[in-house]
């Protein structure tokens, strides 16, 4: 079995026009790793860019989706900003900063990439926590060239974010939260996955983002989740699930999670279970990782652990395991299946290896009354 890409499944002419903007992805030293989790959601998925190349010299002359263990992707990976230029398909509309580092913050290299693709004329999607149009010399640089700087983690003005007022009783559908037990362990991806999976089932659904990368990739309804204050998080997200809800009545709403329930730094996980009350929850997990990914001092929770976690705090239930095959062969990825399915008695799955009518039957096993409807529909 191979694996599975996003990118295929959705980056077509037939699906998208081709009306997205063009874009080069700068991910130097990190693409297809942890810390290139914006750039490799991009590549993997976009409705909004349409993706002419990856920066990172490391990778050099590879195709991103193959680096990425994937299908091919037809997207180049080139080592320079120089290089990228002059990729397919003419100059890029804009440059998107694909790294996302712990600190949330460039360095003194990435800042010379970012300024000379602003010379020449390109515009910068930022996820970044400090935001380029607050910054003097690439604010004035990008006024001198005219380009638009885009800091996707700016929150509203103080004065209009909200504050949670219950209105998500309002939501009458299902809501099914994507969490994990670590930070950048797939939740995005599988939020994505899941999304479209139950789409082509019959069953209307729709993602509400909580990250710069689900936004990025032209998600509809959500809020960079980390950037907003601790006061107002609950308020805005419950907002955007309300949004949600009352621009497509959607059947099922999936919200994408951040960080870890447990994790000793993100509080996000917490913001999600109050703001969206999900009556489920699946749950994401890599096995084969052994500690958190940015803390290699402290131990990945086990399933069970996260599982009793999620469901006392957000009063919910955990229906199923996606699995992160992060350094597993398709062996290993079956066995842990098998051993989820025995020891916890919920499904497991891989949402990129296996067939996308698992994380379906995962959903419909949980809620029947979708399971009507989808035969309905599909009849």
């Amino acid at each position: 079995m191979l694996p599975t890409s996003l990118h295929a499944i959705l980056d077509s002419s037939s699906v998208y026009g081709d009306a997205r903007q063009s874009a080069i992805i700068y991910c130097e030293g990190n693409f297809a790793r942890i810390d290139g989790k914006t750039a490799n959601g991009l590549v993997r998925s976009s409705e909004k860019y349409r993706i002419l190349a990856v920066i990172d010299s490391t990778l050099a002359g590879q195709d991103a989706g193959a680096a990425l263990g994937e299908a091919t992707a037809g997207i180049p990976i080139v080592a320079d900003l120089e290089t990228a230029l002059t990729a397919r398909d003419g100059p890029p509309d804009v440059l998107i900063f694909g790294l996302a580092p712990l600190s949330g913050l460039m360095s003194g290299s990435d800042r010379k990439v970012v300024l000379a693709a602003i010379s020449a004329g390109i515009s910068v999607v930022s996820g970044l926590h400090e935001f380029l149009a607050d910054d003097p010399e690439i604010s004035a640089a990008a006024l001198a060239s005219e380009v638009t700087l885009y800091d996707i983690r700016r929150p509203r003005p103080t004065k209009h974010l909200r504050m949670f007022d219950g209105a998500i009783e309002d939501v009458k559908c299902i809501r099914i939260a994507v969490l994990g037990t670590d930070g950048a362990i797939g939740k995005r991806t599988t939020s994505t996955l899941l999304t479209l999976a139950l789409n082509n089932a019959g069953i209307r659904t729709v993602m509400v983002g909580t990250g710069q990368t689900g936004l990025m990739q032209g998600a509809a309804y959500g809020v960079a989740l980390d950037a907003i204050p601790a006061q107002f998080g609950v308020g805005e997200l419950e907002g955007a699930v309300l949004a949600a809800y009352e621009g497509e009545r959607p059947d099922v709403i999936v919200i994408e999670g951040q960080g870890a329930l447990s994790h000793p730094a993100y509080l996000s996980s917490t913001v999600v279970l109050r703001a969206s009350r999900p009556q489920a929850v699946i749950m994401q997990h890599a096995p084969a990782r052994r500690m958190l990914s940015d803390y290699p001092l402290v131990p990945m929770p086990s399933p069970l652990a996260e599982i009793k976690l999620i469901e006392m705090f957000g009063k919910t239930r955990v229906i199923g395991i996606a699995i992160n095959h992060e350094e597993m062969t398709e062996i290993e990825v079956t066995a842990a299946i098998a051993r989820y399915n025995t020891e916890l008695e919920i499904p497991a799955t891989d949402a990129l290896w296996r067939d996308p009518s698992e994380l379906v039957a995962m959903v419909t096993a949980a809620f029947p009354s979708l399971q009507v409807r989808e035969s309905l529909e599909m009849a």
